[in-house]
């Protein structure tokens, strides 16, 4: 009988290396998740209204419970369950603008769009509903979002090209040659810039250690129509889906209630101190859940937990951070979410147009929301669904089921 390489490599990997492996991979991907999404998070939390401190304690609570949550389901099940924060929700959050009610109303609608991720997972038709949703228009709503963003490195090589264009030519030959690090290394460049080429406010990086700051939520309908419905389809969308099914193309078969419903219920308590959402991992998860983490796949569950760990301790980064953003040329800081944001703008773009059918109300949805007009004090991402659903909804009036 012919032996199973998987299970013959692992029966004959010393259990020091059996260790390694995995942990290494989730350390690895802490520092990308954490390396190419924190700028984009705390612009976010700043869009709606944050303060430096108010984001650095949103960035600190998000670090410790996608640590902490990951670990935890992935000892529980023994599967590599890797959280990370809604990157594309906050992407989503930058271009919002600051709502009526100011942060605390955006508090509030992160805790809504919490309580809207429980449902999912306590009501199964809800959320089916939910994963029902036209992949198309909640991609062509993420890219409406994301286009303004990744404008930004074109914009900065325009207006200080002797600044932009370094961190744009690091980042290209990192993408040529270290993909997973090209974001990291342009943050670095990025860094090294404002250090030494741009004046720093004197004493803005004074006090760099990450307090918990505790927002009280304020509960509009605007801010619910506005941040919480997109934030929470985006969330769903283009992270929790894709994570699922990360997951089960390594082979796992993952019981997504529980999964919701924790993820729902800590991104609600992240929300007290300013953070606004963790979910599965989409693209850190390939890292701890495919075999690059380890050619056991019962082995891989040690992955999350050694990146829970690592997020941790880059949780104590959030004040630097923070401060170090807030006293940076904004167009700078913009340049790199904008690079950060380009494979998701990508993705975004290619789910939107996969069907053909559904291209013209993908395309409405896009342009709508890219426009970033919103009416009655609600958001254009709103509006960017509701047009292309409109639209669909209109095509197939009258077709028989299933045409």
């Amino acid at each position: 009988m012919p032996k199973d390489p998987l299970t013959d490599s692992a029966l004959h990997t010393p259990a020091r290396a059996s260790l390694l492996q995995p942990a290494t991979a989730g350390i690895l991907a802490a520092i990308v998740g954490f390396g190419s999404a924190f700028p984009i998070v705390l612009q976010g939390l700043a869009g709606v209204g944050a303060s430096p401190a108010e984001a650095a304690s949103g960035l600190l609570a998000l670090c410790i419970v996608t640590g902490l949550l990951g670990a935890a389901h992935s000892i529980a099940t023994r599967q590599p369950v890797s959280i990370a924060w809604s990157t594309p929700g906050a992407a989503l959050l930058i271009s919002t603008g600051i709502p009526d009610g100011g942060f605390a109303a955006a508090t509030g609608a992160f805790m809504v769009a919490a309580l809207l991720v429980v449902m999912a997972g306590l009501w199964k038709p809800f959320g089916r509903a939910v994963v029902s949703l036209p992949m198309s228009l909640a991609s062509a709503m993420l890219g409406g979002v994301l286009l303004t963003l990744c404008l930004a490195p074109v914009k900065a090589v325009g207006a200080v090209p002797e600044l932009a264009l370094p961190i744009v030519i690091v980042w290209a030959l990192g993408w040529r040659f270290a993909r997973l690090y090209a974001v990291p290394l342009a943050v670095l460049v990025t860094v090294g810039i404002v250090v030494f080429a741009t004046p720093i406010p004197a004493g803005a990086l004074a006090d760099i250690w990450p307090k918990p700051v505790l927002v009280m939520p304020e509960f509009t309908l605007s801010a619910a129509i506005s941040i919480a419905l997109p934030l929470f389809i985006v969330t769903m969308a283009s992270q929790n889906v894709p994570g699922l099914a990360v997951m089960r193309g390594n082979g796992y078969q993952p019981d997504v209630g529980p999964v919701f419903i924790s993820t729902g219920l800590f991104s609600g308590i992240t929300a007290l101190f300013g953070g606004h959402a963790v979910n599965l991992a989409a693209i850190t998860a390939a890292l701890c859940a495919g075999p690059e983490s380890h050619p056991d796949p019962a082995r891989r569950w040690i992955a999350p937990v050694a990146s829970g760990a690592a997020y941790l301790l880059l949780g104590l980064f959030a004040g630097f951070a923070s401060a170090f953003i807030a006293a940076s040329p904004p167009l700078l800081i913009q340049a790199v979410a904008g690079l950060a944001l380009l494979s998701s703008l990508a993705g975004a773009v290619t789910a939107a147009m996969a069907k053909e059918d559904e291209r013209v109300p993908a395309i409405v949805t896009f342009v709508t929301t890219a426009s970033g007009v919103g009416f009655f004090g609600i958001g254009y991402a709103f509006w960017g669904l509701v047009a292309g659903g409109l639209l669909l909804m209109l095509q197939r009036a009258g077709r028989p089921a299933g045409s």
